[in-house]
């Protein structure tokens, strides 16, 4: 075949003349949004909502520069709240501070409040709070031992729990155990515990890293764009798992994803320029936005 000459066109036959589907409807003269159309997956209410931490008039910088503004929200379990905006937007600063791993950062300075359980975070020793309240990062970050010591390294860190030896007692297994089948992990991975957890496929590696901070016994979990390195079928997974831990934990997730966000998020956090454009639940603010900067950012206008 000459290279120069365009590749032959290929027609299908059909038995039949294409149907074109008509526009779907728009409710009440809402402007279409970019979720608009996906289905949203229907789950029980959780039977409990309880706010954890409250986030009241937070300012965050690093250096001179202020890159969350004047933030307030609530943070409760059985819910999960997803927080949306562009990068720079400032929800991944936030999300850090909630167990002050904005601290790490040099020249990172605070103003206002945040508590956990009605005390202020910055009174309870670094540790323990961030025990009481986990991040679960981008990149998945197994530690270079087994699947059983991964799980086992928070539980011994954990007062009460026998040092760093990570014994296998009958309740260390037990705890364990429990922490790869909440994180949907354990069926796969029962028969061979001492694999190393390097060798666990990504999507694997993410929930062993959320059974790992599950173990810890969390009254809340911080999820920093979990599923970005993630294929679709892995993604769908965590998605479900999320929507599930919500009734005995509380979830914070930082997602690019609207769809995602639409999918798992009871309550919807959009943020702009460092500042909390809107707050609501997540029908209303991906159905009905009440600020034009949400409607245009749903929208894919920006972003």
């Amino acid at each position: 075949m000459d290279p120069m000459m365009p590749p032959p066109v290929r027609r299908i036959a059909l038995d039949r003349d294409p149907f074109i589907a008509p526009p779907k409807p728009i409710a009440n003269g809402a402007a279409p949004t970019a979720v608009a159309a996906r289905p949203r997956a229907v789950r029980a209410p959780a039977p409990i909502v309880r706010e954890r931490m409250a986030v009241e008039s937070v300012w965050l910088a690093y250096g001179e520069n202020w890159v969350v503004r004047d933030v307030s929200l609530p943070v409760r379990q059985g819910e999960v709240l997803a927080m949306i905006g562009a990068s720079g937007s400032g929800k991944t600063t936030l999300l850090r501070s909630l167990n002050r791993l904005t601290e790490v950062t040099a020249g990172a300075a605070r103003a206002g409040r945040i508590s956990l359980d009605g005390n202020d975070i910055h009174e309870l020793e670094v540790n323990t709070l961030r025990r009481r309240v986990t991040m679960v990062f981008q990149q998945p970050n197994p530690f270079p031992m087994s699947i059983f010591d991964n799980v086992a390294y928070a539980l011994a860190e954990r007062p009460g729990r026998g040092g760093r030896r990570r014994r296998r007692s009958a309740k260390i297994e037990s705890a364990v155990n429990d922490a790869l089948q909440r994180a949907g992990l354990y069926d796969e991975v029962a028969s061979d515990l001492d694999r190393s957890a390097l060798r666990l496929s990504g999507g694997q590696q993410q929930r062993l890293c959320i059974a790992r901070a599950l173990a810890a016994e969390p009254e809340v979990l911080l999820l920093d764009e979990p599923c970005s390195a993630l294929d679709p079928i892995s993604t769908a997974i965590i998605e479900d798992l999320i929507v599930q831990l919500r009734e005995s934990v509380a979830v914070v997730i930082v997602t690019h994803n609207l769809q995602q966000a639409f999918r798992v998020a009871d309550h919807v956090a959009f943020m702009h320029l460092g500042e909390l454009i809107e707050y609501g639940s997540s029908e209303q603010v991906f159905d009905r936005p009440k600020r034009d900067r949400t409607r245009e950012y749903i929208s894919g206008a920006f972003g």
